[in-house]
């Protein structure tokens, strides 16, 4: 399976983003991604996306040392590169017929950065109870598409507003955990 394209859009009415890869054979593969996925999922992608990056370099071995600025400014200029070439005008091709009729509700992933290059992700959905036969869709993705993969993410994530909780608590709002009199607490 070659991927042609790929989709992500956020669905305020299912409060889910939908992910929608498009092969080259014309098949389509459709998931659902939840924020509770989400939480666990972006910080490991990142993680494994900078790693790959940095592996990838020609100077691969010497940088396993370096200091972590350093190895952090190298993987956002990779990452900056692929995005300026990554084509996100063209609009999404519907495919002649999904695989499945219901999208995948994805329960988890797993990520296995290849040595040859890509990423191999199993998105898997496991029903409650055995209720129904799991299904998942395995995937392998070079370092651009992963990249163009991680930038429709983000955007959905801004306008589903999940970012906020991605983002580490400092400053002021640690002064109202700790019981700071002058500040509300709204608990759910």
């Amino acid at each position: 399976m070659q991927i042609h394209q790929m989709s992500v859009t956020y669905l305020p009415e299912q409060d889910r983003i939908l992910m929608r890869v498009n092969t080259t054979e014309g098949e389509e593969m459709r998931m659902w991604l939840t924020r509770r996925l989400m939480v666990g999922l972006w910080p490991l992608l990142s993680k494994l996306l900078t790693e790959h990056l940095l592996k990838l370099e020609s100077a691969g071995a010497s940088l396993a040392g370096a200091n972590p600025e350093l190895k952090k400014m190298l993987a956002e200029f990779r990452k900056e590169e692929f995005l300026q070439h990554a084509d996100f005008d063209t609009p999404y091709e519907e495919g002649e017929q999904p695989q499945v009729e219901e999208p995948l509700l994805v329960t988890d992933v797993d990520a296995t950065p290849m040595a040859s290059g890509p990423l191999r992700l199993n998105f898997n959905e496991r029903p409650p109870n055995g209720s129904a036969k799991p299904r998942s869709y395995q995937m392998e993705m070079q370092p651009k598409l992963m990249q163009g993969l991680m930038h429709l993410l983000d955007q959905a994530m801004l306008q589903s507003q999940w970012r906020e909780p991605f983002v580490p608590v400092s400053g002021p709002e640690s002064a109202a955990e700790e019981g700071d009199p002058g500040r509300p607490r709204y608990l759910n």
